[in-house]
C-alpha cells in the first residue's frame, strides 16, 4: 500500500546514517562551481565574528576606563613592588601616599598589591589640561581632590556629594571617552549591518544557484531511466526528491553548514577572550562544558531515532496523498471516502506520535542547556564577583566576561535546530543520490543512428519477456511486418498486447529472442531515434497543461504554424479547434479535462502526425468515443496509415475488419494469426471475442465461415 517492496529505490527505512562523509563529498560537487561565493562568505562571517566579539571588550573598555575610578591610594613601601609600579608607569606620588592606576597594572600585581592590603581608597584620574584650575583649586584645599605632575586625583566617595555640573566639568575627559566608544559601538553596528547583508545575500544566492542545478540534474536524470523504474516508484516519491528534499539541502548549506565555521570560530575566539580577560574565572566556566557534552551526546543518539521514525512516516502520508488524490474520481466513485479518511487518520496518527516524539527529545534538550548556561552565569557572578572585591578582577571584565558566556552558549542552544536540519540533508541527500545512481538498465550496444530514411520493417523472432524474474507475459513471440504494411493485435485483458508495444519502443528489454527495425536490433539503435520514429496513439491520451498547439508540437521548433494548421485539418482536429475563441492558443487544462476522449484522440493524432513517424502504433483508441467523433478517427487512422507500418490493439474487433495481418494472443502466446475471416472461420479464440462483443455472427460471415 506504501511502497516498501524491494523494487523501491529509497526505502526510507534503509536510510540510517545521520551524516556521511562521502555524501558530503558527493553534495560538495555541486557546491564547488560556487566556490569563490562560498568563501567570500565565510570571509564575511569571520568578520561577523570579530564584529560581535568586539562589542563586549568596547563595554570592558567603557566601564573600566571611563566608568569606574581606576586610581587606588595606597602607601606601599616594598621596593620590589614600587620598582614594578614605577616600571609600568602606574604610580603617582601625593600628599602621604600614592596614587595607582590600576588600568596599567598586571594582574599578578593587583593580587600581591590586595593580598597585602595596600589598595585603600578609589580615585578617578583627571588629566590637567581638561579642566579650568580655578574649578580644582578649592576641591584641592579640602583634599578632595590630591594632585601631582599632570593629573589630579578626585577621590570616589567625596565625588558623590559634588554637584553634577561640577562632575561633568571634572570629569569631561570621560565622558568624551564613552562618546568616542559610543560611536565606534554605533560605527561597528552599521558595518555588520552591510556585511551580514551582504554575506546572507551572497549564501542565499548560493543556494539557490545549488538548488537550481541539482534540481536540473534530477529531472534531466528521471527522464533518462526507463520505464521500469517508474512502474515501481510511486510518483510522489520521485516529485519529492526534486522539490522537498532539495529544499532541505538548500536550508543545511545556507544554515548550517557556513554557519558551523562561524559557531566554530565564535567558540574558539570566546575562548581564548575569557582566558585572556581572566584565566582563573575561565576554568570556571569550563566547569559545564563535560555536563554539554554528555547531555549532546544523549540527545544526538535520542533525536536520530526520533527523527527515522518521523521520516518513515512522511515518507507513508506522501505516497498515500498522492494514491488517493490522483484517483479521486475511483474513491468517489466508490464511495471510499470514509475507509480512505479512516486509513489516512492511522497514518496521520502515527506521523503525529513520531514528531510528538522528537518534539519530547527538543524539549527536554534547550531547557537543559539553558539551565546549564544559567548555572554558568551564577558561578562567574559568585566567582567574578568576589574577585572584583577583591580588585583582582575588575568590573569591565566580569561584565565582559558574562557578556562572552551568552555568546558561548548561543551556538550550543542552536545546536538542536541545526542537528535536526543536518539529519534532514543527509536523509534527504542519500535518498537524491540513489536515485542519480540509478541507471538506465537497458543495454545499449552503440547507439545507432541509420543515416537513410528509415522504411518501418518490423520483425519479432522467439522473443520472452518477463516483468519479474522468470514470470512470463510474452512466450515464444514470432511475427513480421513488412514496411508500410499493417497488423492487429487481440486478445483479452492481461494477454501481453501492451507488453508487445511497450518492447518496440523499447521501454524494456527482452529476456530472450530478438526484434529488429528494418534489419537493425533495437538494443543496437539510439533509444531515442528509435522513438522519434514510432509514433503512438493511446486510448487515455497525455495532455499536458498548456496550449492545444503546445500539445501537438510538444516544443517542437522546427514545426511551422502552417504546418500545424495542415496536421490539425488532416485529422480532422480542426472540427473542434476552430470552435475554439484561441484556437491553437486555447489552454486543455491539467491532463486536459476541458477536452472530451474523441477530442483528446483527434489531438493525439496530430501529435503523431506532427512528427511524421514510420511507424505508427493505435493502442485501443477507437474505444470510448461517440459514433460522430469515432466516424472522424477512423477517417484520420486511413489517412495516417498511408505509407507507414500501422500497428493497432484493440478490442472492438469491427475496427480491424480490414486488416490483412491479425495475431491472437492468450496467456503470452500467439495461439491464432491470418484475416478476419480466416480467424472465424477457425471457430478459435478470435471467433469467441467476436461473438462475446456481437452476440452471433453476420450473415456475411457465416456464409463466408461456411463456403
Amino acid at each position: 500500500m506504501f511502497g516498501h517492496g524491494s523494487g523501491y529505490f529509497q526505502e526510507e527505512e534503509k536510510l540510517s546514517k545521520p551524516y556521511d562523509v562521502q555524501l558530503i563529498k558527493r553534495l560538495l560537487t555541486f557546491v564547488k562551481p560556487y566556490k569563490f561565493f562560498i568563501i567570500f562568505a565565510i570571509l564575511l562571517l569571520l568578520i561577523l565574528t570579530a564584529f560581535n566579539l568586539v562589542l563586549p571588550y568596547l563595554t570592558k573598555i567603557a566601564i573600566d576606563s571611563y566608568i569606574t575610578p581606576r586610581g587606588r591610594f595606597t602607601k606601599v613601601k616594598d621596593n620590589k613592588l614600587l620598582s614594578i609600579l614605577k616600571k609600568e608607569d602606574a604610580l603617582f606620588m601625593v600628599k602621604n601616599g600614592y596614587i595607582i592606576d590600576l588600568g596599567r597594572v598586571d594582574k599578578i600585581t593587583k593580587y600581591e598589591l590586595e593580598r597585602k592590603s595596600l589598595l585603600g581608597d578609589k580615585y578617578y584620574l583627571i588629566r590637567k589640561s581638561s579642566v579650568e584650575e580655578l574649578k580644582v583649586r578649592t576641591l584641592e584645599k579640602e583634599g578632595i581632590i590630591l594632585s601631582y605632575d599632570k593629573f589630579y586625583f578626585l577621590k570616589a566617595e567625596e565625588a558623590r556629594k559634588l554637584p553634577l555640573s561640577t562632575i561633568i566639568a571634572l570629569r569631561k575627559d570621560d565622558i568624551s571617552g564613552i562618546n568616542r566608544l559610543a560611536v565606534i559601538f554605533g560605527i561597528i553596528l552599521v558595518l555588520t549591518f552591510v556585511v551580514n547583508y551582504a554575506q546572507t545575500y551572497i549564501l542565499q544566492y548560493t543556494g539557490q544557484k545549488v538548488m537550481f542545478d541539482m534540481r536540473m540534474k534530477i529531472f534531466s536524470h528521471l527522464q533518462n531511466l526507463n520505464v521500469s523504474f517508474f512502474d515501481k516508484n510511486p510518483v510522489g516519491r520521485l516529485v519529492t526528491r526534486v522539490t522537498n528534499d532539495v529544499q532541505v539541502i538548500n536550508d543545511m548549506l545556507t544554515n548550517v553548514i557556513v554557519f558551523l565555521f562561524s559557531d566554530i570560530f565564535i567558540l574558539i575566539g570566546v575562548v581564548f577572550i575569557m582566558f585572556r580577560l581572566n584565566w582563573q574565572l575561565a576554568l570556571v566556566t569550563m566547569i559545564v562544558i563535560p555536563i554539554i557534552l554528555a547531555i549532546t551526546i544523549i540527545f544526538r543518539n535520542k533525536v536520530r531515532k526520533a527523527y527515522r521514525w518521523v521520516r518513515l512516516t512522511v515518507a507513508k502520508i506522501n505516497v498515500y496523498l498522492q494514491e488517493n488524490i490522483s484517483g479521486m474520481r475511483v474513491v468517489q466513485l466508490f464511495t471510499r471516502e470514509k475507509k480512505n479518511r479512516e486509513n489516512f487518520q492511522s497514518i496521520n496518527r502515527e506521523n503525529f506520535n513520531a514528531n510528538l516524539s522528537q518534539l519530547i527529545v527538543f524539549a527536554v534538550f534547550r531547557p537543559l542547556i539553558e539551565i546549564i548556561s544559567a548555572l554558568a552565569v551564577a558561578l562567574i557572578v559568585w566567582y567574578g564577583g568576589g574577585r572584583v572585591i577583591q580588585q583582582t578582577l575588575t568590573l569591565g571584565a566580569l561584565v565582559a566576561f558574562l557578556a562572552y558566556v551568552e555568546r558561548f552558549f548561543q551556538p550550543i542552544r542552536d545546536l538542536s535546530e541545526k542537528y535536526n536540519i543536518l539529519q534532514a540533508a543527509m536523509a534527504a541527500s542519500e535518498r537524491i543520490f540513489i536515485l542519480l545512481d540509478k541507471k538506465d538498465e537497458l543495454e545499449t550496444s552503440g547507439g545507432k543512428r541509420p543515416s537513410g530514411e528509415i522504411k518501418g520493417e518490423i520483425s519479432f523472432k522467439n522473443v520472452w519477456f518477463a516483468y519479474n524474474d522468470e514470470d512470463y507475459v510474452l512466450k515464444d513471440i514470432s511475427f513480421d511486418i513488412a514496411a508500410g504494411g499493417s497488423l492487429a493485435i487481440v486478445g483479452a485483458t492481461g494477454a501481453g498486447k501492451t507488453s508487445l508495444i511497450n518492447l518496440l519502443l523499447r521501454f524494456y528489454d527482452i529476456n530472450r529472442g530478438t526484434i529488429k527495425l528494418d534489419g537493425l536490433d533495437i538494443r543496437e539503435l539510439d533509444k531515442k531515434f528509435l522513438r522519434r520514429n514510432i509514433g503512438i496513439v493511446l486510448q487515455d491520451v497525455f495532455l499536458f497543461s498548456g496550449s492545444i498547439k503546445r500539445n501537438i508540437v510538444l516544443n517542437e521548433d522546427r514545426i511551422s504554424e502552417d504546418e500545424l494548421e495542415m496536421v490539425a485539418r488532416y485529422v480532422n482536429a480542426d472540427r473542434f479547434i476552430d470552435r475554439l475563441p484561441e484556437r491553437f492558443n486555447a489552454e486543455v487544462k491539467e491532463r486536459g479535462i476541458v477536452l472530451s476522449q474523441g477530442e483528446r484522440q483527434l489531438l493525439a493524432f496530430a501529435r503523431a502526425l506532427a512528427y511524421n513517424p514510420r511507424v505508427l502504433i493505435l493502442d485501443e483508441a477507437t474505444s470510448s468515443v461517440d459514433p460522430e467523433t469515432e466516424s472522424l478517427i477512423q477517417d484520420a487512422l486511413e489517412k495516417l496509415m498511408v505509407g507507414r507500418t500501422f500497428i493497432v490493439i484493440a478490442h472492438r474487433l469491427s475496427t480491424i475488419e480490414k486488416i490483412r495481418n491479425i495475431i491472437v494472443l492468450h496467456k503470452g502466446r500467439i495461439v491464432e494469426r491470418g484475416t478476419h475471416k480466416e480467424l472465424l472461420a477457425k471457430k478459435g479464440f478470435y471467433y469467441d471475442l467476436y461473438r462475446v462483443q456481437f452476440g452471433s455472427l453476420t450473415k456475411e460471415d457465416n456464409v463466408s465461415k461456411n463456403g
